[in-house]
């Protein structure tokens, strides 16, 4: 027996990838190894921060290769893409991007102001063959409340008309004071309901960096969630306790398999 049949033995539905993990600048090896035990679970792989823009450019060249010949799409972090913007150096930063080979990148204005309209980022991106998503909320702004809320659904609204593929919740590395996640560990389903209503749980991807704020998004929207931000060692335990198969997640009727008739 194969671990596949008995995975459906045990009722586990087959589900298609919903998290993105993160490379924060792990060498190439490592990497590597993720890949061939993982891409199956992965949506794509976000190569995080500005890391990849001081790290030996063949080995960058290397990672995104690899992910590439496993079918996993790669998609930069959001801060490199605010610099650029903020320089004046976009159109070389989405040149570059293109020729390291990246599927899309990530916009947004974390922790700059955004003097560029959707259509304009969009547009440039589409020409160089990339995609974009993009990230909503600030990273030095606290916890949202609901009228912030609001302005980050249609600001979503408008980068998705313009052509953007998907947008992503802000919560940093840490999901503690950011975005849905208060200073205390607690988790605003309320507000987290508006995104999912506004967008659809295909459409927007919450940032979930930590155990905690993983396992409150399982719990609370089901398997069908997409998160991102995971480190690349814990994207297996995210993925047993989307399916119902972790301690935690077992007694959650939302996630535990299906019983065998």
């Amino acid at each position: 027996m194969r671990t596949r049949d008995y995975l459906s033995a045990l009722g586990v539905p087959e589900l298609p990838p919903r998290t993105c993990p993160f490379d924060p600048g792990y060498d190439p090896g490592t990497l590597e190894g993720h890949l061939e035990q993982s891409a199956h679970l992965m949506a794509e792989l976000k190569i995080s921060m500005a890391c990849w823009l001081v790290a030996d450019e063949g080995a960058t060249r290397r990672k995104v290769a690899a992910a590439r010949a496993h079918g996993v799409p790669t998609v930069t972090g959001g801060g490199p893409f605010e610099i650029a913007v903020a320089q004046g150096a976009l159109p070389d930063y989405l040149d570059l991007c293109a020729d390291v080979g990246m599927s899309k990148i990530e916009c947004g204005r974390g922790f700059t102001d955004m003097p560029l309209g959707p259509e304009e980022v969009v547009g440039a991106a589409r020409e160089r063959g990339l995609g974009v998503e993009v990230e909503l909320g600030s990273k030095h702004a606290g916890a949202f409340g609901a009228a912030e809320v609001e302005e980050l659904i249609a600001e979503g609204r408008g980068w998705l008309d313009a052509g953007a593929e998907r947008v992503v919740v802000e919560a940093r590395e840490s999901a503690r004071d950011v975005g849905l996640f208060d200073d205390h560990g607690g988790f605003d389903t309320a507000l987290a309901d508006r995104f999912a209503e506004a967008f659809d749980l295909d459409t927007v991807i919450f940032e979930a960096p930590s155990k905690w704020s993983q396992f409150r998004l399982l719990d609370h929207f089901g398997p069908a969630v997409r998160l991102s931000n995971v480190r690349l060692e814990e994207l297996l335990r995210v993925e047993i306790y989307r399916r119902g198969l972790h301690s935690d997640a077992f007694g959650n009727p939302a996630l535990r398999p299906r019983t065998r008739a």
